[in-house]
């Protein structure tokens, strides 16, 4: 394979693999139909292509209003009260 082909496919995969899949499975489609003289696959693909291009979209502009706008959020309160837990001893070791 190409090493340019290995590059572009590497860079579509790597920031959203389902879209790209499917913008992959589009443009694939689109290049047997159009290079088959077969309209329907070519449309197919053509569909199927930007159908991917819009998933890729939407999920980009997604992931940016989530890191915006979400919280911050404290897993562990900033002081803790509470007793530590007594440790635990199998059987073997309270005789």
């Amino acid at each position: 394979m190409n090493p340019l082909f290995a590059r572009f496919f590497r860079a579509v995969y790597r920031k959203e693999p389902v879209s790209g899949f499917i913008l992959i499975l589009g443009v694939t489609d689109a290049l047997i139909g159009g290079l088959g003289g077969r309209g329907g696959l070519l449309s197919i693909g053509l569909i199927v292509a930007l159908l991917g291009i819009i998933m890729r979209w939407r999920q980009g502009s997604k992931k940016t209003n989530e890191i915006a706008t979400e919280p911050v959020k404290y897993l562990l309160p900033p002081g803790s009260t509470r007793q530590p837990l007594p440790l635990l001893m199998s059987s073997k070791h309270q005789k």
